[in-house]
């Protein structure tokens, strides 16, 4: 006969430097049925965390060596996920909301604490836990099959990616995100902000290339009424807008050299002031930053400020050029079809094997962005076929004329003086020949229906010199 499985008995772990207020509280929390650890202050709770799984903490705020404000601090920038909740007295009530909102914590307790409450919080806090890490695996499993968020792609550079994303999401450090223009740098922003603990608040994306200089500052620190021209009301900058969530500055490095100097100020002080303002208004935001040029040469250039290089680069994410991870393009191709199929209320089912091979014979030079475009092209006009070859632009996949076929040097000439007629009919001719007469295979290459490719068979046979001269005589 099978034995029952025992289901582990969730933990929660007390930290106070009260023996008594320990005493107290392990024993509630023991007689709403949960085991018991507990711990001095933040500096023996950290060591009991590493030690152990705890389902919910139950922190003191005023403490020696690590006070409850310093423990969590500490838990939020190692991505712990474990939720506290905080023991507070009367006087320290404000300071409690404020850590709730700042830190992240899960809820205050005002002392002493009663035993209903403690036990309704400590079974929300325990579910919310276990949701939170839920939703971590299954990003972490849709990550093995290739989708993180917004991104997907299965190849070792996005492997590598997501697994920084995961590393650096939970934590509040900086991150800048370097790569060519189209890569997706945004895409990889938002997916560390959906994965953060700020998963809920704003996040306000700002390109700092798009902005004319006279108006970067107001956009990010904000202005008062009557600060200058135009001014007719108040208006909150980004950082205000982003407060409790995540700034994204895209294309850091063409932000103006002043500008640099004063957002690099911000970021120390974690306040800004606005265009006509006096005081201070302080600010909790995350910043993530991205850039299409390499930022050492940018600061060997004198074009971004290395002392903020050093304040954004505390992690760093690369995003690949397209052309080094193809291996991505038909799953890449088939989750943006489906979102241009929404967008443009289109029913394009498939992609047509044909149309996958020019896609992956393109170079990519514009990246996703200008897979994406072509895509939307293919989408509205194949609108609920398959997207066939000819549904794509004439340019992707095929290689200029003047390149020689592969395989088997046919000499192909092109020079000027010839008609269109005899330099198609050599062309359709060299492709059947490259691919050994596979009529289908010429087809596919030549971005044309099979149909079309026997119908022009015919009308140049038709036109052929020799027919021509037969006619004449």
């Amino acid at each position: 006969m099978a034995k029952d499985v025992e289901v582990p008995v969730a933990t929660v772990l007390v930290v106070d430097d009260d023996p008594q207020e320990r005493s107290d509280l392990s024993e509630i929390i023991a007689s709403l049925g949960y085991a018991v650890e507990t711990a001095v202050d933040g500096e023996d709770a950290l060591a009991k965390i590493d030690a152990r799984p705890i389902a919910a903490i139950l922190t003191d705020l005023r403490m020696p060596r690590m006070d409850g404000f310093q423990l969590l601090r500490a838990l939020m920038d190692r991505g712990e996920l474990t939720p506290a909740i905080v023991l507070t007295g009367f006087d320290d009530i404000s300071h409690a909301v404020s850590i709730v909102h700042e830190l992240q914590a899960f809820w205050f307790l005002g002392k002493p604490a009663q035993r209903e409450v403690l036990g309704v919080l400590l079974t929300r806090a325990i579910e919310h836990g276990n949701l939170v890490k839920q939703t971590e695996q299954l990003q972490r499993q849709l990550s093995h099959q290739g989708v993180l968020g917004d991104l997907v792609g299965s190849s070792e550079p996005m492997q590598r990616i997501y697994a920084l994303i995961q590393r650096v999401a939970p934590t509040h450090a900086s991150v800048l995100i370097t790569g060519e223009s189209g890569t997706g740098k945004e895409m990889i922003a938002r997916t560390v902000h959906r994965l953060s603990v700020r998963a809920g608040a704003p996040f306000v994306a700002i390109n700092c290339a798009a902005l004319p200089s006279d108006l970067i500052e107001s956009e990010l620190f904000g202005h008062e009424k009557g600060a200058f021209t135009g001014a007719i009301n108040r208006h909150p900058g980004c950082f205000e807008q982003a407060h409790g969530g995540t700034l994204f500055l895209d294309e850091i490095g063409e932000m103006p050299l002043l500008m640099q100097a004063r957002l690099l100020r911000v970021l120390e002080e974690s306040s800004v002031r606005r265009l006509g303002g006096t005081g201070e208004i302080p600010v909790n935001v995350r910043i993530l930053a991205a850039t299409n040029r390499a930022p050492e040469v940018a600061i060997e250039r004198k074009t971004l400020r290395e002392d903020l290089f050093y304040r954004l680069n505390v992690f760093r994410i690369h995003a690949p050029p397209l052309r080094e991870r193809k291996d991505d393009i038909p799953q890449l191709a088939r989750a943006i079809v489906g979102d241009l199929n929404r967008k443009h209320e289109c029913d394009v089912k498939s992609i047509h094997n044909g149309s996958l091979e020019r896609l992956m014979a393109h170079s990519w030079p514009g990246n996703v962005r200008e897979l994406r475009n072509v895509l939307e092209w293919a989408v509205i006009t194949a609108h609920s076929d398959a997207i066939m070859p000819a549904h794509l632009p004439r340019t992707i996949g095929v290689r200029p004329l003047a390149e020689p076929l592969p395989a088997n040097g046919t000499g192909l000439r092109f020079e000027t003086g010839r008609s269109l007629e005899e330099i198609e009919r050599e062309y359709i001719s060299a492709t059947l020949k490259s691919v050994n007469n596979d009529r289908k295979r010429a087809a596919q290459l030549l971005g044309v229906s099979l149909r079309t490719l026997y119908s022009r068979l015919a009308e140049l046979k038709s036109e052929s010199p020799e027919r021509a001269a037969t006619a004449q005589q």
